[in-house]
């Protein structure tokens, strides 16, 4: 008995031990497994194809180098060089190719290293590929872009420029509030003391800033009267608006040109400065350099052009709608396209300051006149375009507040 029992022991030990050896191989075959995995390299891409069989070879194209040095630098032969150059123009005209871009070869690992794609960035976001083996195939690519919303805000000491330039911010962004505030800021009017911030767009690619995108929310300060402006879409359109829903764009710009100064004003008694006679002088003189853009300030139709015979040289007239026409003279000429009855739009250039007819330097007499009287451009309140609907008001409302939350807000 108790040999059998001291057999029966030994047994139940053995096979205990040699659960515990397959138990033991299994694990360290699942540890083998997951360590493979960890191993495993995941495939890693480029223009959205797949490298791990390529080697990269990165360049830029260089002043006065066509299609055929790149290539030929890489051995591809003169067949495949001709059917890029006149079988992808539909995808990408190779003759724009433009000095300072940067191209790629993926050449692959074989015993003899063949080239097989090439691809050109046309910008910073678009690029050409093309096959250069079997199919020579050629598709345009999009790298990612994320774009982050961004804050920067300053104080003017002497202009806006300087101060957006102290604050960090790009040349970009003090061009966008100069568009935004188009029709109710003077900016030569800009003192030192206001303030201003603003909420913006930043693209990125890969980490690297490719420039600025919409600016969101913006505040301005100037010379005590607060300036907000709200980027809001409706109707299928995107524009600015202020903390009452009005559209900040108005039928009329401020002003018709950037000018140094204005050197004489809407008077009904000045001295003609070549004639010496007083007489009511109807417009504002803008002072500024000759060849100087001159914008008609709203859309409209051209209904005069030429020479003035009473001083004013080579002028346009503009009519905008039944109530309000306007005037500009002593123009060096006119911008290209511009007739007697072309139809313009607000901000398009219809020509340059000079200093034609009586006049001594070069400047823009720039008129206005409602309802056949003139009127003191200075002094006139554009009317303003549609505001946010009362659909779209609580909309607008919700869009304002995340951005009075940011600090661009009169709440």
């Amino acid at each position: 008995m108790k040999l059998r029992y001291i057999y029966k022991i030994i047994r139940c030990s053995l096979l205990i031990a040699l659960g515990l050896i397959i138990t033991s191989c299994g694990n360290s075959s699942d540890n083998s497994t997951k360590n493979e995995r960890k191993k495993a390299k995941e495939p890693e891409y480029l223009y959205g194809i797949c490298i791990d069989s390529f080697d990269i070879k990165v360049d830029t194209i260089r002043k006065n180098q066509f299609l055929s040095n790149i290539m030929q630098k890489e051995n591809i032969d003169y067949n495949t060089i001709t059917h890029i150059e006149k079988n992808h123009r539909n995808i990408f005209d190779i003759r724009k190719i433009k000095p300072g871009q940067k191209h790629t070869f993926l050449i692959s690992r074989d015993s003899i290293p063949t080239p097989v794609f090439w691809i050109y960035e046309i910008n910073k976001i678009d690029y050409a590929v093309f096959s250069l083996t079997d199919s020579l195939t050629a598709w345009i690519g999009h790298k990612d872009v994320e774009t982050r919303t961004e804050y920067i805000e300053g104080i003017i000491e002497t202009s806006l420029w300087n101060a957006m330039q102290a604050a960090g911010g790009e040349p970009n962004i003090t061009m966008g509030l100069s568009d935004i505030y188009a029709w109710t800021v003077d900016f030569f009017g800009i003192q030192q003391g206001d303030t201003f911030k603003v909420v913006y767009e930043n693209r990125y690619v890969n980490e690297e800033c490719i420039g600025m995108g919409k600016i969101l929310a913006c505040y301005l300060n100037n010379a005590g009267s607060p300036h907000y402006a709200y980027y809001f879409e409706q109707n299928g359109r995107g524009e600015y608006f202020d903390e009452e829903g009005n559209n900040l764009r108005k039928a009329f710009l401020k002003a018709p040109l950037n000018y140094r100064r204005i050197s004489s004003h809407f008077s009904n008694a000045r001295k003609h400065p070549v004639t010496k006679v007083v007489r009511p002088h109807y417009g504002v003189d803008y002072a500024a350099p000759t060849g100087t853009p001159v914008v008609t300030i709203g859309d409209g139709t051209v209904i005069e052009k030429g020479w003035d015979k009473k001083g004013g040289g080579n002028y346009l007239k503009i009519k905008h709608n039944s109530t309000y026409t306007t005037t500009y003279m002593h123009l060096n000429g006119f911008a290209k396209g511009i007739q007697k009855g072309s139809k313009v739009k607000q901000g398009q250039v219809i020509g340059y300051v000079g200093s034609t007819g009586m006049s001594t330097g070069p400047h823009l007499d720039f008129r206005l006149n409602k309802n056949g009287k003139y009127i003191n451009p200075l002094t006139f309140e554009s009317p303003s375009v549609e505001p946010v609907s009362s659909e779209n008001k609580a909309a607008f409302e919700e869009v304002m507040k995340k951005y009075i939350e940011l600090g661009v807000g009169s709440c």
